[in-house]
């Protein structure tokens, strides 16, 4: 081999080595948002209260608020996996009038503030609510203020991310496989569940992972729509927010343990999200 060519890889790493070259209007702004990003974090992490830690975590009320938190953050993200791989597959592998509409529609709520989709949760499955009305008539069925209802305010908020998910995947996936499934005698449907799914199952993980960390910290939506009530309703967003006017250790106690799993989140999602191409 050449010197040239031995040349070349070097020339490359030099060229990707970090921080060389870089202009210092450029590199002072960054460095000043990374501080902003991570001070707050590890001053979580410093002024947090150790000692104590183990028993501001076994305490009844801060259990109760982890295991409500785990059980509607969990059926949240089952639910959004039963309508959302659908209404991804529709957006990704149908044509039909007004579809750009309806992907606008269905990313909504990223942006939405939370407080506002509580406020329209509650007017459309409120007991006077557009459909909460029937529901309460027909069915006795009342959502707001209870458990189900924190369940739906979670699924409001943390459905986009899967679908968003799911529906890049099938676009990235050959819809060829579908089509010679379907030459074969297939239906849609079992082309659909024997063929699709199985090559878009990284992509539906990566999307119920994401779905039900948003559903784990879900606040805004779920304190307008569900309340705040211990046992009940109160989980771990809202316990922290309770915590922080009575009993601070507490707060910062729950904020660990949604820290820990946010940093779970990523670090098992790093090479489909943040990994560097």
């Amino acid at each position: 081999m050449t010197s040239t060519a031995q040349d070349t890889p070097r020339k490359a790493r030099r060229s990707r080595a970090p921080g060389r070259g870089v202009p210092l209007a450029l590199l002072a702004p960054a460095l000043i948002g990374l501080a902003f990003l991570l001070v707050p974090l590890l001053a979580l992490v410093v002024r947090a209260p150790w000692r104590d830690l183990p028993d501001q975590l076994t305490s009844p009320a801060v259990w109760d608020a982890l295991r409500l938190s785990l059980v509607c953050a969990t059926t949240a993200t089952a639910l959004s996996l039963v309508v959302g791989v659908p209404l991804a597959w529709l957006l990704a592998r149908t044509d039909f009038p007004g579809r750009s509409l309806v992907r606008a529609l269905v990313t909504l709520p990223l942006v939405l503030p939370p407080v506002v989709g509580g406020v329209a949760l509650l007017l459309a499955l409120g007991r006077n609510g557009v459909v909460g009305r029937w529901l309460d008539e027909w069915f006795g069925v009342t959502l707001p203020f209870t458990t189900a209802g924190v369940v739906l305010a979670e699924t409001f908020v943390a459905l986009p991310f899967l679908v968003i998910s799911v529906e890049g995947t099938l676009r990235a996936a050959d819809p060829r496989f579908e089509e010679a499934a379907a030459t074969l005698g297939a239906s849609r449907f079992t082309a659909f569940r024997r063929v699709t799914l199985p090559l878009i199952a990284p992509g539906v993980a990566a999307g119920a992972v994401l779905a039900w960390a948003r559903a784990l910290g879900e606040f805004g939506a779920t304190i307008t729509f569900a309340g705040n009530f211990p046992g009940r309703t109160q989980t771990m967003p809202l316990a922290v927010y309770l915590a922080l006017q009575n009993d601070p250790a507490a707060a910062i106690a729950l904020s660990l343990v949604l820290l820990a799993v946010s940093v779970a989140v990523l670090a098992g999602l790093r090479d489909r999200w943040t990994r560097a191409v």
